[in-house]
This record gives C-alpha cells, sequence and structure tokens, in this order.
C-alpha cells in the first residue's frame, strides 16, 4: 500500500511539474475552470472553487491512504452540486420568465394609453419586475441612442432566455413589419410562458423529493465510512490493498453513475433559441 502510494504522489509531482512548465510556455492544457465547476458555482469563484476540491481531495487521500478515495472525493465536490442542488439557479429561470410575462403584460396595458411603442418600452423599462430590470434599465439607455431593432438583440442578448425572445420578436416584427394587434400578441405571449412556468413547478415538486432521498443517501452514506473510519478502522482495512482500491473504484462508479443519471433526468430541455434575423423574413403579424 505504501509503494502504490508513493507512486501516486509522485506522478502527482510530476504532472505538477509538468504543468509549471506548460504555464511558463504559455500553453493552455487544461480547460477554462468554468467548465469543471458546476453551474450552481458563480463563474468567479470557478477557479476557488476546483482549488478547494483538489486540494480536499489531495488531504482525503493522504489521511485515508485511499487514492480511489481522495480523487473520488475531489470529483463528488465537482459534480455533487449540479446532480443534487441547483434549486437556486432553477428558481431564478423560474422567476426570470414570470418577470418577462410580467413585462409584456405592461408594454400592452402602456401602449393601450396611447404610447408609441418605443415610449412604452422605456416607461416599462423603468417599473421592470426586479428579476430582469437591469437589463431592461440598459436596454432603455441603448434604445436613446441606437434603432430600435439593434437595441433589441442587445436586449435578447443580455436576457439569454427562451421566453425573452419570444417577446423580443414580437416587438421586432411590430416595428418592422407594423404589426396591427401587438397587444394581443403580447397577452397571448404573455399567458404561454406562464403555462410554462406552472409546468415547471410542477413538475421540480415531483422532483425535489427524489433530490432530497439522494441527498440523505449520500449524507448517510459519508457519515458511516466517517464513523466507521474513526471508529472501526479495522471494518475497513480491506481497502487498504490494491484490490480494496479496485473494488472502491466499483462504489464510486455505481454512486457517480447515479449521481449523473439523476442529473441528466432532471433537467428541463429548453426551446431552442432563436435571434432577430430568423423572422426577417415572415410575413406581417396580423
Amino acid at each position: 500500500m505504501e509503494l502504490l502510494l508513493a507512486a501516486g504522489v509522485g506522478a502527482a509531482a510530476g504532472f505538477g511539474i509538468w504543468l509549471g512548465i506548460t504555464a511558463l510556455r504559455g500553453v493552455r492544457v487544461v480547460p477554462d475552470a468554468g467548465r469543471l465547476v458546476p453551474k450552481a458555482v458563480p463563474p468567479e469563484r470557478a477557479a476557488i472553487w476546483l482549488a478547494a476540491a483538489l486540494l480536499v481531495g489531495m488531504v482525503v487521500g493522504l489521511v485515508t491512504g485511499w487514492p480511489v478515495a481522495g480523487l473520488g472525493t475531489a470529483i463528488g465536490m465537482l459534480i455533487g452540486p449540479s446532480a443534487l442542488g441547483g434549486t437556486a439557479r432553477r428558481a431564478q429561470e423560474t422567476a426570470t420568465a414570470d418577470a418577462i410575462a410580467t413585462w409584456a403584460d405592461m408594454i400592452r396595458d402602456t401602449m393601450a394609453g396611447a404610447s408609441g411603442l418605443e415610449e412604452s418600452l422605456i416607461q416599462t423599462a423603468a417599473v421592470a419586475p426586479a428579476a430582469i430590470k437591469p437589463q431592461l434599465e440598459t436596454f432603455a439607455n441603448r434604445l436613446r441612442h441606437q434603432p430600435l431593432e439593434t437595441a433589441l438583440d442587445g436586449l435578447a442578448t443580455d436576457l439569454n432566455h427562451s421566453s425573452a425572445d419570444l417577446i423580443v420578436a414580437a416587438l421586432a416584427a411590430a416595428a418592422r413589419l407594423e404589426a396591427r394587434d401587438l397587444g394581443g400578441l403580447l397577452a397571448r405571449l404573455a399567458e404561454a410562458i406562464r403555462g410554462d412556468v406552472r409546468m415547471r413547478t410542477r413538475i421540480e415538486i415531483g422532483r425535489a423529493r427524489i433530490r432530497t432521498s439522494a441527498r440523505i443517501a449520500v449524507a448517510t452514506t459519508t457519515a458511516t465510512v466517517v464513523f466507521l473510519y474513526v471508529f472501526a478502522r479495522h471494518l475497513l482495512e480491506p481497502y487498504d490493498t490494491a484490490a480494496g482500491q479496485g473494488w472502491l473504484v466499483v462504489v464510486m462508479a455505481v454512486f457517480f453513475g447515479a449521481g449523473v443519471m439523476l442529473h441528466h433526468y432532471s433537467q428541463l430541455e429548453a426551446p431552442e433559441r432563436f435571434t432577430l434575423r430568423h423572422i426577417s423574413h415572415q410575413e406581417p403579424l396580423r
């Protein structure tokens, strides 16, 4: 076991030296840290999260003498939040969609008060729902210096949401093709977006129970292993051998495979986003 651990430490040291040499040469040999961390982690904290996962994994491997445990801990820290968490991100997506629907109603109501399209967009940006207010305020500033279609294209990029694309496309079509019933179209789009939000909320409630059960299973297993390691170390001695490490690979592969499947089946496929150029040859809206 000592030979295996020494080989692992030597390989890690050699890999670190190689990374240092390639870094000095200015050659990228690893992906951007943002691609290796879960989506729940803010981009500005991606490198910190990745470094923490590697450090904790190394500590676990050195303390236990199980290289597989160290590697598994690092991988678990990287994929765990995506597989078992992400509640805040999904709630933010739902809030954004609902805010977009509310904004569409606000535009319709403002236009009904005899305001023009551009004036209505500027007015509603000042009182928009909090979830999208920063993007709409930026859009209103652009609108004072840019053509409407250019500003709308920027808004679609800033919001980065399939529901926003529907509203932006309707507004662009109205400005370019002079749609006759923009208010009715916005009302129908708002209702469709709210229907999608209600559907996703119902699905999320059902899947939340599954994720909670998975968290309990992972926490219980981890606590059991720690308890045995501290108070009944002799029961874990078979894992000190090379064969034991091989079986530990199998155990962790089952856990990680289940986590990946849980994450995959918990995702809702969003409609493919489209840009304003896709409506450039459409017929006028009626």
